[in-house]
């Protein structure tokens, strides 16, 4: 009688230990699927700890499991009940009826879930749950609160804003525990804090937050100038907090993995880099404001940089922008950087309409990302020979914010870490 069963079995417990004994025990070859890290991040699950390879030698160190078999995507578990001929499915409680389409290929068994006892509950007395407040009230922070939910280990407590019925709204919207109007109170209720206020006044929040010692994710730009970036981390590491970006792109898996196959060397030597994001907008906005430090540069060229820096680093040799301006702001702007060996160019723009594409050339083909390239999802490497063409496909989650703000929380918990996928030397060049 052949018995399968799946799960994470991240950090293995107790409860992990019952359900694979009863499973085994209602037949005489138990097959254990695992979660892989793709499938993980494909259901927006974000904050498994241990490898793969760690979690499979766990399993089979159980002594439970006869076969172990990996889960890399959704619908495999009709496939694999046909391939091994399993006779029963066996799953925790916590899932009952979810898999009862499967009873119309094997018995399907819920087995009671042994409680008080789970990997989040365990994660938690790792890592206490991180308490975050929220500095700005505007669109981006309303959507940062529901990708938050996604990440263990962080909880959105409550919001600052100075005009406060903006944070009143704000927090009653998202249903957060507390809004204030005094800074001293937001801090005394949070740990880290998210800053998404308008750009002209991140660098003195990020000061503040660091001088009350939290941790600080900032929206991008970060700052507008060097010497406030430099300013900025080195205060952070004086007082050993976490200072980030957040720049969703710099932490989704589709990009980083697209970072990682071109510096491999696949399309051969980097010539050029060539990225565009433009949107139309109008009205009375502070994007199209002068005096806050509006205009597509500071609004948009933070994404279209980042490929360009971490492809062909920081050591750019010239850079020439050709912008297009009306009101005080640049509604369009594009520009040319000059490297060693290579170039690279990027159009922004908030009144011009262009294809948002990313088009990374080589000596030996191109890496071609189509618009919207900054939420990646898929990508493909073309060659001189069509047939050698590769396609690639991932899963970009919600609004993408969930991805930097488990980054976050990774550097909070493993401070020695220093994060590689957006760094200091990014933050500086972009600034």
């Amino acid at each position: 009688m052949k018995v399968i069963t799946y799960g994470t079995f991240d950090l293995l417990h107790e409860g992990h230990l019952n359900l694979l004994r009863r499973a085994k025990a209602l037949g005489d070859y138990l097959v254990v699927g695992v979660t892989s890290e793709n499938y993980d991040r494909s259901r927006g699950k974000l904050n498994v700890l241990r490898s793969l390879a760690q979690r499979i030698e766990d399993v089979k160190n159980t002594g439970f499991a006869d076969e172990i078999i990996v889960e890399e995507y959704e619908g495999q578990k009709v496939n694999d009940i046909q391939k091994y001929k399993v006779n029963i499915f066996a799953i925790g409680s916590d899932w009952c009826g979810k898999f009862d389409y499967l009873a119309d290929y094997c018995k399907v068994v819920y087995l009671e879930r042994t409680k008080g006892i789970s990997s989040t509950g365990l994660r938690n007395e790792q890592n206490p749950v991180i308490r975050l407040g929220i500095i700005g009230s505007g669109r981006i922070a309303r959507r940062f609160v529901p990708e938050a939910k996604f990440v263990s280990g962080i909880d959105v407590q409550g919001v600052y804003n100075p005009h406060t019925e903006s944070a009143k709204t704000f927090a009653h919207a998202c249903e957060l525990n507390f809004y204030t109007d005094n800074i001293d109170e937001f801090f005394a209720k949070t740990d880290a804090v998210y800053i998404a206020s308008p750009h002209l006044t991140h660098a003195d929040y990020i000061r503040l937050c660091l001088e009350h010692s939290k941790h600080v994710l900032c929206e991008k730009p970060m700052v507008l100038s060097v010497a406030q970036c430099l300013e900025m981390f080195d205060l952070a590491k004086q007082k050993k907090l976490v200072l980030m970006e957040a720049i969703k792109t710099a932490y989704c898996p589709a990009f980083l993995h697209l970072i990682g196959i071109i510096k491999s060397g696949v399309i051969g030597t980097i010539k050029d880099v060539d990225a565009s994001f433009t949107k139309l907008m109008n009205g009375s906005i502070r994007e199209l404001d002068a005096s806050q430090a509006g205009g597509s540069m500071t609004e948009l060229s933070s994404y279209v940089l980042l490929p360009i820096i971490k492809l062909l680093g920081t050591n750019w040799k010239d850079i020439r922008f050709y912008p297009q301006m009306a009101n005080g702001i640049d509604y369009f702007t594009k520009a040319i950087i000059e490297y060693e060996r290579a170039t690279a160019g990027f159009k922004v723009g908030l009144g011009v309409k262009t294809e948002g594409e990313l088009i990374v050339s080589g000596t030996k083909g191109y890496a071609y990302v189509p618009a919207p390239w900054w939420k990646t999802e898929y990508f493909e490497l073309r060659y001189e020979d069509v047939n050698q063409t590769m396609k690639y496909f991932y899963k970009f989650n919600g609004d993408g914010l969930r991805y930097e703000i488990q980054e976050f929380v990774n550097q909070i918990h493993a401070p020695a870490m220093q994060s590689v996928k957006l760094c200091k030397e990014d933050s500086v060049v972009m600034a």
